[in-house]
């Protein structure tokens, strides 16, 4: 009987030993993040450094469970649902389309979004001051941007008479960019071509088949998918020495001719306030959206030489970065 008493007053005594230190353990927080991928890691990156200015490091306080959907809808949409099914604290959304589609699919899972189209005449939130759901995070101007592009291109190109936009017309925020560069391309007396692609393969097909003298401009409106493939455009405008408009700065650092946009890394590292307060109880219905508004003119000069193109004056001093 005395053993008996001893061995329980062991187990308890190790039972409260366990209990001690589990609580003494820092919390880990599984943040579950849906990107197209390409580019759109950039905010990852800066969510990073965001998280990490606010005391949490990678690894002790968070974990990212990153799932690259590579542009394709029906991924981000089951990825949504499985990451809400493993029970993540939040989900981290890097662009609308993705947004979208994990808001579609789950019911209860928090989301903090990166949103290039406004969210709430998307849906998403019902107003930017008042989100009143599940979802709230950065709001930055892309889709809105689209005619203002055109108009740079133009002056970039003043004889620019035909520009050709990839895009998968199944995408609602990429029909909606399209839709805004052809009202701006009929204002400028542009003519705009507008190839449908469903799949990487399918851009793969219609960039091969481009001809010289076809178009003289590939124009990017927002599209996830093509962004997943924007270092082929880019080879395939250098090959066909055709100017270029991208809506991400990455990309012209890359190769790209221009773009007008705020910076990736930017927004994530803004978007990571939010990721700290819903990981720490506050609702999402109580964080107002708040907007990001440093937009950038960046141009490669030395792409421009590549293609034997002279970037005018007056547009080079307007530039707010000039890669040489």
């Amino acid at each position: 009987m005395k053993k008996q008493i001893i061995v329980l007053s062991l187990c308890i005594m190790l039972f409260a030993l366990c209990v001690t230190v589990e609580a003494q353990e820092p919390k880990v927080y599984r943040v579950g993040v849906i990107t197209a991928g390409g580019a759109w890691y950039e905010v990852i990156d800066g969510l990073k450094a965001g998280l990490k200015q606010l005391g949490l490091e990678e690894g002790k306080q968070f974990i990212l469970a990153i799932r690259d959907t590579k542009g394709d809808a029906k991924a981000a949409e089951e990825a949504a649902r499985n990451l809400e099914k493993e029970k993540v604290n939040l989900t981290y959304t890097t662009q609308t389309s993705v947004t979208i589609a994990a808001k579609r699919a789950t019911a209860d899972i928090p989301i903090v979004f990166c949103a290039g189209a406004d969210p709430a005449d998307l849906g998403l939130v019902e107003s930017f001051a008042k989100p009143g759901g599940r979802l709230t995070g950065v709001f930055y101007r892309d889709t809105d941007l689209t005619g203002k592009r055109l108009e740079l291109l133009k002056e970039i190109v003043p004889k620019l008479r035909r520009v050709v936009a990839f895009y998968d017309p199944r995408n609602p925020v990429a029909s909606e960019s399209a839709k805004l560069a052809r009202e701006t391309a009929g204002q400028l007396g542009i003519q705009f071509v507008e190839p449908h692609v469903s799949s990487a393969e399918e851009l793969q097909t219609s960039l091969r088949t481009l001809r010289a003298g076809e178009v003289h401009a590939i124009f990017e409106v927002s599209d996830a998918l093509v962004q997943t493939q924007v270092e082929l455009v880019i080879d395939t405008a250098r090959v066909k020495k055709l100017p270029t408009m991208f809506i991400n700065q990455n990309s012209v650092v890359k190769g790209g001719l221009a773009s007008y946009s705020v910076s990736f890394y930017e927004m994530g590292r803004l978007s990571a306030k939010y990721v700290q307060r819903v990981l720490t109880g506050v609702k999402p219905q109580d964080l107002p959206v708040e907007g990001i508004d440093k937009i950038e003119l960046v141009i490669n000069l030395k792409t421009a030489n590549q293609i034997g193109l002279t970037i005018p004056p007056n547009v080079l001093a307007r530039a707010d970065k000039v890669i040489r």
